[in-house]
């Protein structure tokens, strides 16, 4: 695998009347489950955003395994999928018709994109709803279709925002498992998430934020030595609390 990054952010800053992001310094190694941890308010989803594209920065660059986003947007943009906090899908579309759509605008042939469809559905355990209207699933069914759309062209750098608010404990082990799944095949994920016990299991490595400043990185035991020898053995909560000033 490349030593390229999939992703490294340089001095990447926002602002909203105040520094929402500021000089943000970040790189997320490929085929690597990394979270965005932070407070409320931190930034996360501001830097997911200007990462994705939907956002400009005020001053600072992104790059998407070396390519520059602001110079080569179409190019960089083709590496990435985002799915945001509440995706959105066409409520009279079924996921079969979904999944042609999206595939379609990513160019992918369409035999291809049916193997890959019915595999998604299979995994998130939604075949049995693959010729139902969307308007009519659950939050958690949604956000599992959204997922599949994300994934659908195989996308380097998936980029997801609380991709488990609101799944019950079935499907978000599903929707943990595809995406542990997609880095064993060598693709990266950033995430961002408010539970914490699942970047304490599933990440490789963990990023703190707070108020748009990288305060801390690493793996756990990285993290753990960071707050000094009293943190050892201590969990995620125990450490982002400390790190972030809110024991």
């Amino acid at each position: 695998m490349s030593e390229l990054p999939a992703l490294r952010l340089r001095g990447l800053s926002k602002h909203f009347g105040r520094p929402a992001v500021d000089k943000l310094e970040l790189s997320v190694r490929q085929g690597e489950l990394y979270a965005l941890l932070g407070p409320n308010g931190a930034g996360k989803t501001t830097t997911l955003r200007m990462v994705a594209g939907l956002l400009t920065p005020d001053a600072g660059s992104v790059e998407v395994l070396g390519i520059d986003l602001a110079a080569e947007p179409a190019r960089a943009k083709q590496a990435i999928a985002y799915l945001p906090d509440e995706p959105m899908l066409y409520a009279k579309l079924k996921p079969t018709e979904y999944l042609e759509f999206v595939a379609g605008l990513w160019g992918v042939e369409a035999a291809v994109a049916e193997q890959r469809a019915r595999h998604l559905l299979d995994w998130l355990d939604l075949t049995r709803h693959a010729h139902e209207l969307t308007e009519g699933f659950s939050r958690g069914m949604k956000q599992k279709l959204a997922l599949a759309g994300a994934l659908i062209h195989e996308p380097q750098l998936l980029i997801l925002d609380e991709p488990l608010t609101g799944l019950d404990a079935a499907a978000a082990r599903q929707v943990k498992d595809l995406l542990l799944e997609h880095t064993r095949k060598g693709g990266t994920v950033l995430l961002t998430t408010h539970i914490l016990e699942v970047a304490e299991r599933m990440a490789q490595r963990i990023g703190i934020i707070q108020h748009g400043k990288l305060i801390a990185e690493g793996t756990l035991d990285e993290l753990r030595s960071q707050t000094g020898a009293a943190a050892v053995g201590a969990t995620l909560e125990d450490v982002f609390l400390q790190l972030t000033g809110q024991t």
